[in-house]
């Protein structure tokens, strides 16, 4: 689906899939009718099956709504966490610090690697007091 926004975020911070919610009823052949809770009131109730994931029953994989925060434009936004890990990656002539961020409403699969220095400006909080050592 090129070009559409879940949940306000594009790309790897988007979460995939949000539930589990019950089938209500099947609407023509490949199109069903879910039982939204009423936080989801203006997203459509029909959806395409290839948008549907079969719920595995896995309640650590299933990121639940309430802590998710979405307002109107069904958008929230983006918090990390922690920072798991950091390391200093090496260029031909020049050496960065990255960290390996944990954000809100993921798994620690869902982690990713952002630059230390960005982390640094944007959230001082999470900001380490020693310097990496290479």
């Amino acid at each position: 689906m090129k070009g559409v926004m879940r949940f306000g975020k594009k790309g790897k911070l988007s979460p995939r899939y949000v539930g589990p919610y019950q089938i209500l009823k099947r609407v023509g052949k490949v199109a069903y009718e879910l039982d939204l809770p009423n936080e989801l009131a203006p997203v459509h109730l029909v959806f395409h099956v290839s948008m549907l994931k079969k719920c595995i029953g896995d309640p650590v994989s299933i990121i639940p709504l309430e802590g998710l925060g979405v307002d109107e434009s069904l958008s929230y936004i983006e918090v990390p966490v922690e920072i798991l890990d950091r390391q200093v990656k090496r260029l031909r002539n020049k050496e960065t610090a990255h960290a390996k961020v944990l954000w809100r409403n993921h798994l620690d699969e869902g982690a990713t690697w952002e630059a230390e220095a960005d982390m640094k400006s944007g959230y001082p909080h999470l900001a380490p007091s020693t310097p990496i050592l290479a």
